[in-house]
């Protein structure tokens, strides 16, 4: 189906022909996945790519100019006495904080990422969530956090967030559209594998389980549904889509058995910060004491990094 199949009835047709979702068999596997360990070497490794995989997040309406700047000097330098340790791959942020973080991370590589379109709710006129994400846009953000309209989904009017997910892509031009999908709020499983491939074939970038401001947000059996669809939509259509988890992940021991689930899923290819990426702000101290005590042989206390 291409972005000119918009009608709800095309839509329904693609999104309630796709498998039903095994909830017994799924929860299984991330269980069974989750129990995996990564040892020594391997660890080390895996705690670098996690850092690497981090969008860095502050997303609080007492965010400040002081905060969002101390937190992109960190996004940059996660632990300023060691320079082996990799930055993270963007900071997120409100669109009226976007020129502070676009300030202290220009040039670096580091991405600024902002949540548009009438974020958390998603409820919004399209012309006022498509003013949000240009206004992001012009104040340096390169990537993009949607919320979709979940009221419409719910009600099955499929074309409605369909059409605002192109038009939010539109407006995006070269920057990174991720579009979440507020997973906790969809119900079932098999709402989640149905609005996995409408945004994609919308057009998303990177698909993402949640705000960070419902009760329930990322968890495995649900980042396992959407890597299996962006699996099955790349084996369809020749394009490959990202997946962001986030809220709720907070160690360095949740962090591995996301990427022990990637490995296992989908493969080397999405073992990448262009290709996946967490949603955190707690998550980076963690992984930042675990590599300390790798590398040392000792804990750095939690006082020892700063709180974000």
């Amino acid at each position: 189906m291409t972005a000119t199949a918009t009608s709800t009835a095309n839509l329904r047709a693609l999104l309630h022909g796709l498998p039903g979702v095994d909830k017994v068999g799924v929860e299984a596997r991330a269980a069974a996945l989750g129990t995996r360990s990564v040892k020594t070497t391997a660890k080390a490794k895996a705690i670098d790519l996690a850092i690497r995989m981090v969008d860095l997040t502050t997303l609080e309406g007492a965010d400040t100019p002081g905060k969002v700047s101390a937190l992109s000097a960190k996004a940059l330098r996660p632990d300023p006495a060691d320079p082996s340790c990799p930055s993270v791959a963007a900071v997120c942020v409100y669109p009226s904080m976007v020129p502070v973080a676009a300030s202290v991370l220009a040039g670096s590589g580091v991405h600024v990422a902002s949540v548009a379109t009438a974020f958390p709710s998603g409820q919004a006129p399209l012309d006022v969530k498509l003013a949000d994400t240009r206004d992001a846009l012009a104040a340096g953000a390169d990537e993009i956090d949607m919320v979709i309209s979940r009221g419409a989904f719910l009600a099955g009017d499929y074309a409605k967030v369909f059409d605002e997910i192109v038009a939010v892509k539109e407006a995006c031009g070269d920057a990174h559209l991720k579009v979440i999908l507020e997973t906790g709020e969809l119900g079932t499983y098999d709402n989640v594998r149905r609005a996995s491939w409408l945004a994609m074939t919308a057009g998303a970038d990177f698909i993402k389980t949640s705000t960070g401001k419902v009760p329930v947000a990322a968890t495995l059996p649900v980042t396992l549904i959407m890597l299996e669809a962006v699996r099955d939509f790349r084996a369809q259509s020749g394009r490959q889509v990202g997946v962001k988890p986030a809220g709720g992940i907070r160690t360095t021991k949740d962090a591995i058995k996301y990427l022990v689930l990637i490995n296992e899923t989908v493969g080397d290819d999405w073992l990448d910060p262009a290709w996946f990426r967490f949603g955190a702000s707690s998550l980076l101290n963690d992984l930042l004491m675990q590599r300390t005590k790798l590398t040392t042989g000792h804990y750095a206390g939690p006082d020892y990094f700063t709180l974000d």
